[in-house]
């Protein structure tokens, strides 16, 4: 499930980010994503969701910035709705496949071999055990994996410095207008501190729709409206011309710099 996760908490602009893993759509819709933080003002992207790409707009420093994600061609564009100027960005990686349900754990991880060990029961859920071996400077790490067999989620990982995390459902709830499940993760590490969260499950859309993380940090979809959206919302308008990078906008760099920030801090992991 939380490959799946990423693909509506992480597709909105400037903090949440799709171009982290590739995904597959259940359905379309728009909605708007919001972050909040306490102490601070929430956050809100508008986010408009096709079966080929994601569009985003939000408000940085009083300008719009409006980014079209192609998650399968591994590329991005940013519209300077100003200048009626564009800048296209493509992936270097080109290694990242799409995590499809029944997958290897190890799909879409560089230098990462599964082993599949078999079948159990997790909270009384089917899952299927697989040991994923990552080499990194030369070393192997060695982690085990307990991927549920409908959602292909974690209910359980043990990692090799000893950090255990679990995956539990605890319930049904309503969440603005959708009916979810509702998932806690507990997260051990090896010196007890334990840190929980709470993800709410849309099974209609298949992704989570809202993320409790500790410190009462919140990411949801909002305003979710299911319905094919627009092809031209996905295109690069006919009179905008394409700049290099140097010519992006101050917003516009600032935008692209925290999207690669939230990137690398939600590196979109198989799980």
């Amino acid at each position: 499930m939380k490959n799946l996760i990423r693909t509506g908490l992480y597709a909105a602009g400037c903090f949440l980010s799709v171009t982290a893993s590739a995904f597959e759509i259940a359905q379309e819709f728009s909605a708007e994503a919001v972050q909040s933080i306490p102490g601070r003002p929430s956050m809100t992207v508008k986010m408009f969701i096709s079966k080929k790409a994601v569009r985003t707009e939000s408000i940085m420093n009083g300008n719009t910035v409006v980014e079209i994600v192609y998650p399968k061609d591994k590329r991005r564009v940013l519209l300077n709705q100003f200048r009626k100027t564009y800048v296209e960005q493509k992936a270097q990686n080109n290694t990242t496949k799409v995590k499809k349900i029944n997958s290897s754990p190890c799909n879409g991880i560089v230098n990462a071999t599964c082993k599949k060990l078999g079948k159990e029961k997790i909270a009384g859920r089917n899952a299927i055990k697989w040991e994923m071996t990552v080499q990194r400077n030369g070393q192997n790490f060695k982690s085990l994996h307990w991927l549920d067999k409908k959602y292909h989620m974690p209910l359980r990982e043990q990692f090799h410095d000893g950090t255990i995390s679990t995956m539990a459902l605890s319930g049904k709830e309503k969440i603005n207008g959708r009916n979810t499940e509702k998932w806690k993760i507990r997260v051990t590490r090896p010196n007890g501190q334990e840190m929980e969260s709470q993800q709410w499950y849309d099974a209609k859309l298949k992704m989570v729709i809202r993320e409790a993380l500790p410190g009462g940090y919140v990411r949801e979809l909002r305003n979710i409206k299911v319905g094919k959206q627009n092809k031209s919302l996905f295109k690069i308008p006919s009179d905008y011309k394409k700049e290099g990078l140097s010519g992006m906008m101050p917003t516009d760099r600032m935008a692209r710099e925290k999207m690669n920030q939230e990137q690398m801090m939600n590196p979109g992991k198989a799980r």
